[in-house]
């Protein structure tokens, strides 16, 4: 049985509220009844404590692992046997850790880490699901009599122990089992049956693997040993330049694709009426927004690039944007390169790959990494802390690369050493002699008592600045940074208003063409008639369908099927606009204590080297 993540959660909540219940009950006891408010007597924060602590501390919290879209995937099907209520790592002997008969359609018996968790963390396979009792399930096609019905039926382990059950690949003609007799399963064991006793078939032959392991060709012909290092270092593949499909393929990569979440897929039919490098729109009013260079948890590279034209009709879900390690919508993780299989004077001896220096030259794989580096400006004993361009004893030339603020400009290519962020710090705070304070006139912050505490590039990081991010609690503003802080508000709320003038614009026009006449506000005024997108937003406040006059039944009934088709486009544009604007005027969240913060990404531009591993996915691996 699988506890799964809302029960696990649920546990700690109710250890939470245990909680809260004693801290309330012990209050009342000891405060005054006229004093008493709801406030006093209970304090939020044992429950919050047990939300963060499962979610932050928990045994099986675990950061996503983005190396590629495949790694991501197979990270949100994980199973452990470990953790609180589970097994010890110490304790588990080998029978919990082998391949049993229950697995079968449920667990994949190839994907498991090599060392001390071996089979205690498996993965679920490629059609198991789970009930409602957390119980794992796996299709099966009902047989009768030798003749498969149009059934698919979901069984637990229990459930399919005594059944006997054919295989996917058996020979079958016109919805018939060919033969007289065939191998079975029956009670874990395989025999040779009467084809009448058949009650279940399998679904597909990749029923008893998991997706990693699904994506190995002729896995049937592969050691054990080697799948599983296969399918274990396909996650370890890291998304490359330019992305090539595989040449034998299983099928399986389209869907992998399609179901991780670093390629953007179609959310409603239509055809593409716009395509940049950034942004896709359907039908005038879906609007995506892609990705660009975007530092996944790995440090590996999220750029998505529209693989769809403009007029091309898409269907719902369809991938319209390729992300990392992705080919027009297929999952994409090396390059189909000649490889051969013979010595090379002793170089290759073992394990070790010789690879041609064309791969170099060509960037057949390089890669982009992308480290994230941030300085925070905190109130000292001393005074506050800085972000500044004016450094003690630095030379011009070490600062020709910030701008006013003392951040790196974009663009900037940067070596280990360079400045970053320019921060100062206040030393001791003594009175200043006249003398001092006439220096600090003339030179500001040049001949004040601080002390640089810049951010610098750490050793071996080199590459290329390509965005700084800027976080300030509101209180912490400046003047000139109110003032742009005033103007993006503007911004934001006018393009939300586009976006829901668009969507309600088109369902007036729509309800118009039924109804034949133009709609009008109270007033009489036409509803769309030469008005900016602001009062267009305000009318969509005021609309109400019932307040439309329409006689026809036909009518009415045509007027509420679009109203129920396109309403809910036009709140979405109006929670997203209002999401927004609130994100905004709350301003950034900082831990305690920051006032603000600077984020510089860099990104590297790798290219494969002497040292690095290489790999086939059949467990084929090697050092270069």
């Amino acid at each position: 049985r699988v506890r799964t993540i809302d029960e696990l959660a649920c546990e700690e909540l109710r250890k939470g509220f245990l909680k809260l219940r004693r801290t309330v009950s012990d209050r009342m006891n000891f405060s005054d009844v006229a004093d008493m408010t709801p406030r006093s007597l209970i304090n939020p924060k044992s429950v919050s404590a047990a939300i963060e602590y499962f979610f932050g501390r928990g045994e099986l919290s675990q950061v996503v692992d983005q190396t590629n879209p495949l790694s991501m995937l197979t990270h949100e099907r994980r199973l452990s046997a470990l953790g609180p209520g589970g097994l010890n790592r110490k304790r588990a002997g080998f029978e919990v850790r082998d391949v049993h008969a229950s697995h079968y359609g449920r667990m994949c018996p190839i994907e498991t880490p090599e060392g001390t968790n071996i089979g205690l963390i498996s993965s679920l396979a490629i059609y198991a699901s789970v009930d409602d009792y957390g119980f794992l399930i796996t299709p099966y096609q009902v047989v009768k009599n030798g003749v498969l019905q149009d059934e698919i039926k979901w069984l637990r382990a229990d459930e399919e122990f005594d059944a006997y059950l054919a295989p996917a690949d058996a020979p079958i003609k016109d919805g018939k089992i060919q033969g007289d007799t065939i191998v079975a399963r029956h009670r874990g064991d395989f025999k040779m049956v009467p084809v009448s006793l058949i009650q279940y078939m399998d679904v597909s032959p990749a029923q008893i693997v998991g997706v990693s392991a699904g994506l190995i060709p002729f896995l049937e012909h592969d050691d054990a040993n080697r799948a599983l290092m296969g399918s274990n270092m396909q996650r370890q593949a890291v998304p490359l330049l330019v992305t090539e499909p595989p040449l034998v393929a299983t099928g399986l990569e389209t869907r992998v694709a399609e179901n991780s979440s670093l390629v953007v897929r179609a959310r409603r039919s239509g055809t593409v009426t716009y395509v940049d490098a950034n942004r896709i729109e359907i039908d005038g009013t879906d609007v995506y927004h892609l990705q660009k260079f975007v530092g996944l948890t790995e440090k590996t590279c999220q750029n998505q690039k529209p693989i769809v034209r403009v007029g091309q009709k898409v269907k719902k879900g369809q991938v319209i944007a390729d992300g990392a390690g992705t080919s027009q919508g297929e999952l994409a993780l090396g390059r189909n390169v000649l490889a051969a299989f013979m010595s090379w004077e002793g170089f290759n001896f073992e394990d070790a790959i010789i690879i041609s220096e064309e791969l170099v030259h060509c960037d057949a794989y390089t890669s982009i990494h992308i480290e994230e580096f941030d300085a925070e400006i905190r109130e000292t004993k001393l005074g506050r802390e800085e972000f500044t361009r004016d450094i003690p004893n630095v030379s011009e030339k070490q600062l020709r690369n910030l701008d006013e603020n003392g951040i790196v400009r974009v663009g900037t290519h940067v070596k280990p050493g360079d400045i970053l962020v320019g921060k100062v710090t206040p030393k001791s705070k003594t009175e200043l002699t006249p003398e001092e304070k006439l220096l600090h006139a003339i030179f500001g912050r040049a001949g004040e008592d601080v002390k640089n505490d810049s951010l610098e590039v750490p050793p071996g990081v080199e590459g290329i600045v390509i965005h700084t991010q800027k976080f300030a609690r509101r209180t912490s503003l400046s003047e000139k940074d109110k003032e742009e802080f005033d103007k993006t508000l503007k911004q934001t709320e006018a393009e939300g208003n586009a976006q829901i003038a668009a969507a309600f614009i088109k369902m007036v026009e729509a309800i118009e063409e039924v109804l034949g006449r133009k709609l009008t506000d109270d007033d009489g005024v036409p509803l769309l008639e030469g008005k900016e997108h602001r009062y267009i937003a305000e009318q969509v406040e005021r609309f109400q369908l019932d307040k439309i006059d329409i006689r026809s039944p036909q009518k009415r009934a045509k007027v509420e099927k679009i109203y129920e088709e396109l309403w809910p486009s036009v709140e979405a544009a109006i929670d997203a606009r209002n999401q927004r604007v609130n994100s905004l005027k709350r301003g950034d969240e900082l831990k305690s204590g920051v006032l603000q913060m600077v984020k510089v990404y860099i990104a590297t531009k790798r290219q494969i080297s002497v040292g690095d591993k290489m790999a086939g996915r059949h467990g084929n691996k090697g050092v270069i």
